[in-house]
């Protein structure tokens, strides 16, 4: 359920087929995120599944879905 609603997002924050969107997909290499999408796609994702604020360190370690999808897990689980 978390994958699919992270990639449902994604794919009309960037643009493309939820298709293209895998657990190995990554943010800056695949989607050509910048930080400004980056900050967006944050703050949607805090509002999404009801997050506190994701630290600015934690941000730099969530690299691909898959690591956004594990963390999410482990704060609502």
């Amino acid at each position: 359920m978390i994958f699919e609603k992270l990639q449902k997002m994604l794919a009309e924050q960037f643009v493309t087929d939820e298709e293209n969107i895998t657990m190995d997909t990554q943010f800056i290499e695949d989607l050509g995120a910048d930080s400004l999408d980056l900050v967006e796609l944050t703050m949607a994702v805090e509002e999404e599944f009801g997050l506190p604020e994701i630290g600015e360190e934690d941000i730099q370690k969530l690299v691909t879905v898959g690591d956004v999808v594990r963390y999410i897990s482990g704060i609502i689980e």
